[in-house]
């Protein structure tokens, strides 16, 4: 059973064992991402985690922080999202110091070298083409840049480039400052480890930092869309990249769990609706699949697929097709009880390593402030009725709800826009 546990600074510290593994993982999480940003300094949250790793005072060098993790075989990462950023090491039970040692150090002692920052700059940059030019990655972050439209969640987590070039040192230090601070850190850990033991670690490596009162804020959003929107990415590519969804709900909203199966059922999974009707019966897409993304405010719903260009409309037509059918007919018992079944064995299986617990737990308490069992979790997916779920895709399935995103070899809108009919 997990603990919370508040240290005198503010931080907060979670605590989930693990007993049948010999590993532990150590994530500490602060919500600060792209969506706090303002437009010329877009980027910083993702710039700063890069320099985290690029030296300390008493790590001088991005080889000797990795070196000593690298030595006891640690695997170790940090992330940027759009609402927040994250630090983990996963280790042996045995050398858990370390693990607080190296993120504390890195947290509160990074020296942001100007020489590093030069070099990082052309880093990030690289990074950046890596990803305009891997169209199955870039067309999530097309797709809600065109949902959420021209707001911070609507932007590009790295950044553009013009920022990344001008972005100063002085602008990153005042940025990491204001929200790099205990009492908005959620430190979790998670795995085999003494409580005792995880609870002095946490106060000689994280309690000894003062924090500012000073309150993390972004721009709360509003989805109002009242006809289908269409954004082309021209690419000469052989196999074309589609997102289509509609805006859906935050992250609190009791709707959500009735999400999960619609999305499980529509494509989920090998045996859903779209993989069965657009792959297997149609031959028209190595991969689809429906998922969605849930904010603290607004959320997407998402269909994904590689398609053959030359019948990209047969394909838009069947999914349109099948959308509709979900929303008017609903789903079957079979389906249902299929879809609950899937969810709650991913979760068991997902929950057995220790990096995907101290996620579980640490990222609920700092999105929702609020900790759900898997348990608990489980039971609120399988409380869902049939109705719940025809009733939310009538909601969400509208055609003026309608977003439509694609990465291929196309310039005209219009001959998509006379598709889109629900």
């Amino acid at each position: 059973m997990y603990q919370k546990t508040k240290l005198k600074n503010g931080l907060t510290l979670v605590t989930a064992p693990l007993r049948e593994t010999k590993a532990v993982t150590i994530l500490v999480l602060l919500p600060v991402g792209s969506r706090y940003e303002i437009r010329n300094i877009n980027g910083a949250s993702h710039f700063i985690e890069h320099l985290m790793f690029k030296g300390t005072k008493r790590r001088p060098t991005s080889l000797d922080i990795s070196k000593e993790l690298d030595s006891v075989g640690a695997e170790y990462n940090a992330f940027t999202s759009k609402d927040h950023t994250g630090y983990y090491i996963k280790i042996a039970a045995s050398k858990i110091e370390l693990a607080f040692d190296l993120l504390s150090d890195m947290l509160f002692d990074s020296t942001f070298a100007v020489e590093e920052i030069k070099k990082e700059r052309g880093v990030i940059i690289e990074e950046i083409n890596m990803y305009q030019d891997n169209p199955l990655i870039y067309l999530g972050a097309l797709f809600e840049k065109t949902i959420f439209g021209d707001n911070s969640l609507g932007w590009i987590i790295s950044g553009p480039k013009e920022v990344i070039k001008k972005i100063s040192r002085r602008q990153i230090l005042n940025y990491k400052n204001k929200f790099y601070q205990p009492a908005k850190m959620i430190l979790t850990v998670s795995g085999n480890f003494n409580k005792t033991k995880v609870l002095a670690l946490a106060k000689k490596y994280f309690g000894n930092n003062h924090s500012q009162k000073e309150k993390s804020r972004y721009k709360k959003i509003k989805i109002s869309q009242n006809k289908p929107k269409i954004e082309l990415f021209f690419k000469a590519t052989k196999q074309v990249q589609l997102g289509l969804g509609f805006p859906s709900y935050s992250l609190n909203d009791p709707r959500i769990y009735p999400l999960y199966l619609l999305a499980v059922i529509l494509g989920g999974n090998m045996s859903s609706r779209l993989f069965t009707i657009v792959r297997e019966k149609y031959g028209l897409a190595y991969y689809i699949k429906a998922d969605f993304t849930a904010y603290q405010d607004v959320g997407a719903l998402l269909i994904q697929a590689g398609l053959d260009k030359v019948r990209i409309n047969q394909a838009i037509g069947l999914i349109l097709a099948e959308l509709k059918t979900i929303r008017d007919q609903g789903v079957t018992d079979k389906e249902l009880e299929s879809a609950k079944e899937f969810l709650k064995g991913k979760l068991v299986l997902d929950l057995e390593d220790s990096e995907n617990v101290a996620d579980w737990y640490g990222k609920q308490e700092l999105l929702l402030n609020k900790i759900y069992t898997p348990e608990e979790k489980i039971k609120k997916v399988f409380a869902v009725k049939k109705e719940q779920i025809k009733k939310i895709a009538q909601e969400l399935i509208q055609e003026q709800k309608l977003n439509l995103v694609l990465i291929g070899p196309f310039k005209q809108k219009e001959k998509f826009r006379k598709l889109l009919k629900l």
